[in-house]
This record gives C-alpha cells, sequence and structure tokens, in this order.
C-alpha cells in the first residue's frame, strides 16, 4: 500500500492527533473538499497565505467555513505588518513593521499597534498569527530579516516584543514570536539553505535570548522555530529538529538554564530549504515532533492533499516503528488544542462585547510618521515637491517571507498625487557594471527639468544600488532619496527619508514630507 493513500483509516486516535498537528495551507479563495474532510478527520490548524486573501468580507467568509467543522480549529496567518503582510497583500500594510516601531522605541505605540491589527486579523476571522518576528538583527548584511526586526539591540528588541505579544493577544489573536533561538545573525535565508551561526553559547544567551524571554514572561501562546545550525547549542542537528534546543533550552526551567515555556512550539515552514534538502520534508516533520515541537507549518510552497498525507503517514509511521513515542506526538496535539479552545474561549469574549470596537487604520500611519528620520543636506535648500516629478525606484530581489506580491515605495502615491509623474522600477539585472553608465544616463535624461526621487532598499547591502545612487546624485545633488529598507548607509541627497520599512504606511508618511502635504482623509 502507498504511504500516500488516503484509505489509511483516520478514525483512531492516533491517525487524529497526526493530523492535529499540522498546519497545511492550500490554494483558492474558498477551501477545497479535501481541506473540509481533513479537519473533520482532526486537523487542528489551517494556515492562510496572500493567495488565500482578495478582501476582508471574503477572508471572514472563508474563515467561518474553515470553522465549521470545527469551532476549535486554529486559523494562522503571517501577518508581520510591515513589509510581511498577508491581510493588504495587494495593497501594502496599514501598519509600519518592526524596524519602524523600534525606531520609535515607544513600547505603548507598539502596543497599542499590534492590538488594532489584531483587531482587524480578528474581525476577519484569524486567531492565530506567526508574529512577532523577536530576532534581533545583529547582522546588518542579514537577507531575510532585516526590517522585520526591531533592531540590533537585545533590550529594545525584548521590550517591543513584550508589547506586541500583549498588544496582539489583547484583540484575542494569539501571537507566536519567531524565529527562537534568534535568526539575526545570518547571511543565509533559510528559506534556500541552512544558516550556520558559529558563535559560543554565552553570547546566543546574551544577545539573542532576550526577546524570547521577554515572550514568554508576556504570556505568548506560541514560538516559532528557526532553520539555524548554532553547533554551540547542538553540533548535529538545527534548532527546529534539536532537542537540545527545544526540549532543553526552551522548555527546561530557568533553574536548569532554560526558559521554562510551557506554550505551542510551532515549527517555520518545513518545506523550506534548509530542511527539506537535507532530510526531506517528512523526516524533518518527525524529527521535529521528536525533538518537541508541537505543530508543523507546512504549505507556503507545497498546499495540496498529497502533502498531508504524506506527512500525516509518517508520523503515524514513526509512532509504529518506536522512532516518535505516542505519548510525545498526545502531548504535542493536546497543546494544539488547548490553544485552540483558548482562541475559541477569546474569541466569544470579543463578540459578547456591548459593541464590537472597530479597529482604528490611523494609528499605522501616525506611528510610520513618528519613526521618520529626515536628513537634509545644509548646502542644499529643501523645497517640497509641488509638480510632476521623476520616480526612480531600486529593487533588490525580494526575499520569500516578504514576497513579490505587495506593492512598495512612493511611486505611486506621488503620482495620485501629480498626475503625469513619471516612474520608473530598476533591478539588479538592469544595473550590472556594463549597464550602469548607460542606465544613468537615461535616468538623468528622462527626469531632466523634474524634480528627482529615488527609493532605495537596504542599500548597504546591494552594491549594484549604492553605485546607481552615486553616480546619479554626482548628477544631481538636489535629488531626494528615500531609504525604506535598514538605513545602514549615511544618509545622501539633498533630502534624505528613512522610512525603516516599506509598508504603504510608511510610503504615506515619506510622500507627506516630500509633498509637505498631509495625506487626505488619514
Amino acid at each position: 500500500m502507498s504511504i500516500l493513500t488516503p484509505s489509511i483509516p483516520d478514525s483512531d486516535q492516533l491517525h487524529r492527533d497526526a493530523l492535529t498537528v499540522l498546519q497545511p495551507g492550500f490554494e483558492g479563495s474558498t477551501p477545497p473538499a479535501w481541506v473540509h474532510r481533513h479537519i473533520a478527520a482532526g486537523l487542528g490548524s489551517v494556515a492562510l497565505f496572500g493567495r488565500n486573501v482578495t478582501d476582508q468580507a471574503q477572508l471572514a467568509a472563508l474563515t467561518a467555513e474553515l470553522r465549521r467543522e470545527n469551532p476549535d480549529l486554529l486559523i494562522a496567518i503571517d501577518e508581520e505588518g510591515g513589509d510581511v503582510t498577508r491581510l493588504e497583500v495587494g495593497s501594502g500594510s496599514s501598519w509600519p513593521g518592526n524596524l519602524a516601531l523600534g525606531a520609535v522605541d515607544d513600547p505603548a505605540l507598539t502596543r497599542d499597534v499590534a492590538r488594532e491589527l489584531g483587531r482587524a486579523l480578528a474581525e476577519c476571522g484569524i486567531n492565530f498569527n506567526w508574529a512577532p518576528a523577536a530576532d534581533v538583527n545583529s547582522n546588518p548584511g542579514n537577507p531575510v530579516i532585516g526590517v522585520r526586526s526591531f533592531g540590533a539591540d537585545p533590550q529594545l528588541c525584548a521590550r517591543h516584543t513584550a508589547a506586541w505579544v500583549a498588544g496582539l493577544q489583547s484583540a484575542g489573536v494569539a501571537a507566536c514570536a519567531k524565529h527562537f533561538p534568534g535568526h539575526g545573525d545570518t547571511n543565509v535565508d533559510s528559506h534556500h539553505g541552512l544558516p550556520l551561526i558559529d558563535v559560543a553559547e554565552e553570547l546566543v544567551r546574551a544577545r539573542d535570548l532576550p526577546p524570547f524571554k521577554a515572550a514568554v514572561e508576556a504570556g505568548a501562546k506560541a514560538l516559532m522555530t528557526a532553520h539555524i545550525m548554532i553547533p554551540a547549542l547542538d553540533p548535529d542537528y538545527p534548532a527546529t529538529l534539536s532537542k537540545a534546543v527545544l526540549g532543553g533550552l526552551l522548555r527546561a526551567p530557568e533553574s536548569e538554564g532554560g526558559l521554562g515555556y510551557q506554550g505551542l512550539i510551532v515549527t517555520d515552514a518545513i518545506e523550506m530549504g534548509a530542511i527539506a534538502d537535507r532530510y526531506g520534508i517528512a523526516e524533518g516533520t518527525v524529527l521535529a515532533l521528536a525533538a518537541g515541537a508541537d505543530a508543523i507549518c507546512v504549505g507556503g510552497g507545497l498546499c495540496d492533499e498529497e502533502t498531508v498525507l504524506r506527512l500525516r503517514d509518517a508520523i503515524v509511521a514513526a509512532v509504529r516503528e518506536g522512532r516518535l513515542p505516542q505519548e510525545r506526538l498526545a502531548d504535542a496535539a493536546g497543546r494544539v488544542r488547548a490553544l485552540g479552545s483558548w482562541a475559541r474561549q477569546s474569541r466569544s469574549k470579543q463578540a459578547a462585547q456591548a459593541a464590537p470596537i472597530e479597529p482604528d487604520l490611523s494609528i499605522g500611519l501616525r506611528a510610520a510618521r513618528r519613526a521618520l528620520k529626515v536628513t537634509a543636506d545644509p548646502a542644499q535648500h529643501f523645497e517640497p515637491v509641488t509638480d510632476r516629478p521623476f520616480v526612480a525606484s531600486f529593487s533588490p530581489e525580494s526575499n520569500i517571507a516578504v514576497g513579490d506580491d505587495t506593492p512598495w515605495g512612493v511611486a505611486g502615491m506621488l503620482a495620485e498625487r501629480f498626475p503625469g509623474t513619471r516612474t520608473r522600477g530598476i533591478g539588479p539585472d538592469q544595473a550590472g557594471a556594463e549597464q550602469l553608465d548607460a542606465l544613468v544616463g537615461e535616468l538623468l535624461a528622462e527626469a531632466a527639468g523634474r524634480r528627482l526621487v529615488l527609493v532605495v532598499r537596504d542599500v548597504h547591502r546591494h552594491d549594484w544600488m549604492s553605485a546607481a545612487l552615486r553616480l546619479l546624485l554626482n548628477a544631481r545633488p538636489d535629488a531626494l532619496v528615500v531609504e525604506m529598507g535598514v538605513p545602514q548607509a549615511e544618509p545622501v541627497g539633498a533630502l534624505h527619508i528613512a522610512t525603516h520599512g516599506a509598508a504603504r504606511a510608511c510610503g504615506l508618511a515619506a510622500v507627506e514630507v516630500l509633498t509637505g502635504r498631509p495625506s487626505v482623509g488619514r
């Protein structure tokens, strides 16, 4: 009999538990029949991504349909705000991301932003959010964390992680601090490979763990593992598959050197290259559960019934072969069900309020305004943009967490204010060393007679981008620069605006400064 066959009976507790610990995704704006079947058979969670969202009314209808078979179903989404948004995948987020909030460094503001984001998710029927990112972005060259982190200071990240968790969960949505024990000191994206952090355990504890300790103390309902290798913690397995990291460092009581965490542990997506390429998703799933994970995230890439069956049957086989203790699986499934029960009760409490509280979307723009860092060149007199500018946007390749579907930048916003604005997007394939002089010449010609706005993202990480910026500013020192990534490079241009993220709210705040005019209706 094939391991993938759906004919294996799933009425017994072992099969139900195996389904309960999976958090799969699916294609489409309505759930396929196979999703309903597996929820009825015990599936404890469903994961939603941008491909599942068209608008909030559709999303609310989708989540209501998913709960038809199980009112305790966990419905998870990856909604960090800022650059990583699924709720507003088509427009960009109304809320600035972590780096912007860290730049303001007002934990009360962070709590308020997370609360309003939580209310928006709860309105749509989402009860589990894979956020916040609690990683300390200690490596400026990090290709996957960057603006998703509150910053490079462990204590700053700790206080804002705690505030974000408290704010989100006050809206009845479970928070999931990630990526334990810390993805900030990496130069490899774990979607593609296995990052190695070869530092002493003492440094990990002092630098990377404080935000996770703060999340635990704030009552975070879940923590997500990182697909990273830290030999000082475990020389053989990445954190997601490590008993020393999950069962020891995270679960052990503080008296034994752990964080004493008793909530849900969920893996980062098991089909990511760091795990799938070395172990395969089935073996990775079994090893993660045996190490202490309670739920397996899958479905960002592999989002079909075959994947669910494959993982379910791999778990069942591992229990029957004695490789995965049935008690460990039962414990994991019990934690999933307990969180589902908490989410249902929280939803009931929110619904019982005399008058449901609408999310305050304006708080995102207010926060984004406070996060701006504006630097003027004293040799250049800045005048607001009042007519049709030329906007050149330099776009690095997006990492998978951010994706390619969400618009960013200020070009469209300026074009709305000034019809006839000219815009051009430039990627690394258009700005190689052999093409650079010609490209700069074209851009200068197109910008002739117009204000020039140059929009960059993490310019410090991209030589091609910094070279183009330097040549353009040599010719046009009056150009205005908007940095929408990590502002690691020195400010340049007649006016330099660091937004600390590329959320729509951050772009709107930057446009207000560029034009000297507030956003209409905000």
